[in-house]
């Protein structure tokens, strides 16, 4: 049995224990965790509730998710980016959501410290790391996607490509452990790391949208005073007081995830009082048996999407619990905490272009 997180005068241990069991009362009998009872499942919402049950020690079902992805993955290394238990909702290949499964396993490895369960992950995790840096640009970022018909979609994305910087690092970090040398990851995570953080035109303009704000941060790739110096710079910007983080800076909609995301992001800077103050605000959202409202549109206080309540949500909401309260073994990984820093690149090297009018090998609908 493993010490659930608590947050004194915010989340008590009973009541993150509920969040997490109000995951598992979306789970299906083959793991697939939908967001929501009869919706879809995409595979890096997936990955974040099922490390939110490995938090509170239910292994079994972490597991039983884990292995889902085993089993779904494709022959490329990739997965689709919707899922429904009848079938497929959507078949683009979304390259942040490739990446994940490689925070998930890591995240087990250092919860548990389990070498068996990592080994036996690892060749999913492998296959899906190299389907991601096959997409790799001449600046570091990543391209965000392939869509359902195979072709590859030329431009990156801020949130996507820091995400799979962190990714990288727990991907670098589980090669490491299990003795295997790679060296090319290291230097894409050296060149991704250089774009998030220094090359803003390398990425699609989504300067409204809150994970662009502070996902550079949440990710490692932006640190110290640059680090804080955006964080603070866009707060009224983003940050409802009283309420939460807004999902975009134009509407009056703050969603629970993107909250509770950023509370890891100010957890990373020591920005502890913040963090704490701004869990505390969304705990408005929560239900009694755990589970949360995705987002809420102020003044009226209606639920957005209409009476969602989220299993990512849930599972952001406890790795934030766990996060500030340093319960887990896996508590700092978004601190950085147990992985290896990246290649510091003053320059992008350079690599082979690919021509992005082109099939994707393995790819729906290629020969």
């Amino acid at each position: 049995m493993r010490s659930i997180p608590e947050v004194p005068g915010v989340m008590t241990a009973d009541q993150v224990m509920a969040t997490a069991r109000s995951i598992v009362g979306l789970q299906r009998p083959d793991g697939m965790i939908p967001w929501f009872p009869g919706g879809h499942c995409d595979p890096w919402n997936h990955v974040e509730a099922a490390m939110a049950l490995t938090a509170v020690g239910l292994d079994g079902e972490a597991d039983l998710a884990y292995q889902w992805l085993v089993d779904t993955q494709l022959p490329d290394g990739s997965w689709f980016n919707y899922y429904l238990a009848t079938g497929i909702k959507d078949s683009r290949l979304d390259t942040n959501v490739c990446a994940y499964l490689a925070t998930g396993a890591w995240h087990r490895f250092i919860s548990t410290g389990e070498i068996d369960g990592l080994e036996q992950l690892w060749p999913t995790v492998e296959a899906g790391i190299d389907f991601v840096l096959r997409w790799q640009r001449l600046d570091g970022s990543i391209r965000w996607s392939l869509d359902p018909s195979g072709f590859l979609e030329e431009y990156a994305l801020l949130t996507g490509s820091s995400s799979i910087y962190h990714s990288l690092r727990c991907a670098i970090a589980c090669a490491e452990r299990l003795g295997h040398d790679k060296p090319d990851w290291e230097l894409a995570a050296g060149r991704l790391a250089h774009a998030v953080a220094h090359d803003p035109d390398a990425f699609a303009p989504k300067v409204e949208f809150a994970m662009d704000w502070y996902y550079p941060v949440l990710s490692g790739a932006l640190t110290g005073a640059a680090a804080r110096g955006r964080i603070e710079g866009s707060w009224s910007t983003f940050v409802m007081e009283g309420r939460g983080v807004r999902c975009v800076s134009t509407g009056e909609w703050v969603t629970a995830a993107e909250t509770a995301e950023c509370v890891l992001a100010l957890d990373a800077l020591g920005m502890d009082d913040a963090a704490i103050e701004l869990l505390s605000w969304v705990q408005a959202l929560r239900n009694a048996d755990g589970s949360y409202w995705t987002g809420m549109v102020f003044p009226e206080e209606a639920t957005y999407p209409p009476l969602e309540r989220s299993s990512y949500t849930a599972g952001a909401m406890v790795l934030a619990a766990d996060a500030l309260s340093r319960t887990t073994r896996a508590s700092g990984l978004f601190r950085g905490e147990g992985l290896p820093s990246h290649l510091d690149l003053t320059e992008p090297a350079p690599e082979t272009p690919v021509e992005p009018a082109v099939r994707a090998p393995g790819s729906p609908g290629a020969a």
